[in-house]
């Protein structure tokens, strides 16, 4: 193993936990920050996958430790529309990915291409690190709670496509009037539920495909 390989898996496991650590109190965020970090080291599609493993690790220790404070009812009208949309926005991911790149350019040795994926993840990226950024923003996308399916649907797909469901989900949870933990361990449980039904997207298509690049 050499030492740029030693040094990049230092930097990823650092990275993990400490957004980790950082998204047990807010709920959301671990993908707007981590998948940049991955995606320094694999392919953007790799990348949102990746993540996608970090991201259900992290949700199931926080849900060891606060399922007893899910709201059934809301996870059950937000995560099922939620599940289904993340599988379409999974399989939309996969397409992108094999879309042709649509130019290349050198920076010294260096050749960097720009692809359809690259663009649509990177814009979501701006997106809802902007919204996470600035609370005027966040604050005005809120949802009412009969709209619920709504937002979990929307949530479940972005989650899928780019793994940025938690501003969303957040801001649909909150407008449901649950309690500091209830609100927490709700996004908790229906987050585990969208990352399972994501990766198995992933799992058949990115991982099977790119399987070297990953363990090499």
């Amino acid at each position: 193993m050499t030492e740029s390989v030693i040094v990049q898996y230092i930097v990823l496991c650092l990275a993990a936990i400490a957004v980790s650590g950082l998204t047990l109190f807010s709920g959301f965020g671990l993908g707007t920050l981590l998948m940049p970090v991955f995606a320094i080291y694999f392919s953007i599609e790799i990348a949102v996958a990746m993540t996608a493993v970090v991201h259900l690790a992290n949700n199931l220790f926080k849900l060891g430790l606060l399922w007893r404070q899910a709201d059934i009812q809301v996870v059950v009208r937000f995560i099922i529309p939620g599940a289904i949309m993340a599988v379409i926005g999974a399989l939309i991911l996969t397409k992108l990915s094999d879309l042709p790149v649509l130019a290349s350019y050198t920076i010294g040795s260096r050749i960097f291409e720009v692809e359809i994926i690259k663009l649509v993840v990177g814009g979501l990226i701006f997106l809802f690190a902007l919204l996470e950024l600035v609370p005027s923003l966040e604050a005005q996308i809120k949802f009412d709670r009969k709209y619920l399916p709504l937002g979990g649907a929307l949530s479940g797909f972005f989650g899928g496509i780019s793994g940025h469901q938690g501003a969303l989900r957040s801001a649909v949870l909150i407008k449901c009037g649950l309690e500091k933990e209830a609100f927490i361990a709700t996004g908790v449980v229906c987050g585990v539920i969208v990352d399972f039904s994501r990766l198995i997207i992933y799992g058949t298509i990115f991982f099977t495909r790119h399987f070297n690049q990953i363990i090499e």
